[in-house]
């Protein structure tokens, strides 16, 4: 029998704010374990943590001129995630143990390609523990460009779940409009949204626009633009933080603890809060029940991605090819003339 109408999913959702241990990755990620399961146990199918939680966001590289930081961009490579690896598959853990999607940046490094190579990445696993989105942030921010590399368009994807169909950006991307749109047009009805504890830009901060109103501002104008939820996720940045990342220089320990810090909390399709709000560079989860039918009315007056838009008019491309820092070519073996593997002397007449 046919059903009367179709219903949608109405998920719970944590927006967790939380310090990580610095360039500790196991640590980190036991942090990630023990929040997840408190998440868990007030019924959140959806987790979402910060950006670049694993091993810590590296704030160093906006107080620090790049010749004094290279020992901690070591520090951040050294406990950065591989993927595979013995960290990613605790992750996949987690999510399998408490049945639930969960959302964690990380930096992601790549020594099969170069030991130095690493990525701002945000993973989305989902309750069996499946790796369903690797979304590497397209372009570092500012000083960023000092420690990760560039991502590409092939992670900018929507992915369609039995909670809702999920899309992220990291930081400032969701400054970029079209970066937004992309999502928006495959879709998207919650949108992940992940920032660093706070984002230093001056040695003497004057408070003119503190940095989570910041967050809340590009928090509305996604949902009311895209009609959807959005998850704001931030870092909190603990005195053990502090004293690594300003490596114990009394002037920058006083700028951290001047500077404002971000927030973390859901907004509803209208623009509106959804849920509670954690600031203050306090420590906490925000919950909300997302209910996506909601999304039905409001796209019912702007649907920018369908009804309230002009495709005659406008012209929007996204290149999803996936880029490589070389292409390597070559004919005949595919070792190369420079590799050939050891072949035992009874073997090598068969060679």
């Amino acid at each position: 029998m046919l059903k009367s109408k179709d219903t949608y999913p109405s998920p719970v959702i944590a927006a967790v704010q939380a310090a990580p241990v610095y360039f500790d990755r196991g640590a980190c990620i036991a942090k990630v374990r023990r929040l997840t399961e408190e998440a868990a146990s007030n019924g959140a199918e959806l987790v979402v943590f910060s950006e670049g939680f694993v091993p810590g966001f590296p704030s160093s590289v906006h107080i620090h001129a790049p010749i004094d930081q290279l020992d901690l961009f070591t520090k951040l490579v050294e406990s950065a995630v591989e993927i595979p690896g013995a960290a990613f598959y605790e992750l996949q853990q987690i999510a399998r143990d408490n049945n639930v999607f969960l959302s964690v940046g990380v930096t992601e490094k790549a020594p099969g390609k170069s030991i130095g190579l690493c990525w701002n990445t945000n993973l989305i696993f989902d309750k069996e523990g499946n790796m369903i989105s690797r979304h590497r942030k397209l372009m570092p921010t500012w000083s960023e460009k000092l420690v990760w590399s560039f991502g590409d368009g092939s992670t900018l994807n929507v992915h369609d779940t039995e909670i809702g169909k999920i899309g992220m950006l990291i930081c400032g991307e969701n400054t970029n409009p079209l970066a937004k749109y992309a999502l928006a047009s495959q879709g998207e009805q919650i949108h992940i949204s992940t920032y660093p504890a706070c984002f230093p830009t001056s040695r003497k901060p004057s408070g003119e626009q503190p940095y989570f109103e910041t967050l809340y501002v590009r928090a509305c104008a996604s949902s009311y633009e895209g009609k959807c939820f959005t998850v704001v996720s931030s870092q909190a940045l603990d005195e053990a933080g502090i004293q690594i990342l300003s490596k114990g220089d009394p002037e920058l320990i006083d700028l951290f603890k001047k500077i404002t810090y971000g927030g973390s909390f859901i907004i509803d399709p209208s623009g509106n809060y959804a849920s509670d709000v954690i600031r203050d560079n306090k420590e906490g989860i925000a919950y909300a029940k997302c209910d996506i039918s909601k999304e039905i009315a409001a796209k019912g007056i702007h649907d920018i991605s369908g009804s309230y838009q002009r495709s005659d008019v406008y012209r929007f491309g996204l290149n999803k090819q996936m880029l490589e820092p070389v292409n390597i070519e070559c004919s005949g073996q595919s070792g190369g003339l420079d590799h050939f593997p050891y072949v035992a002397e009874e073997d090598r007449e068969k060679v």
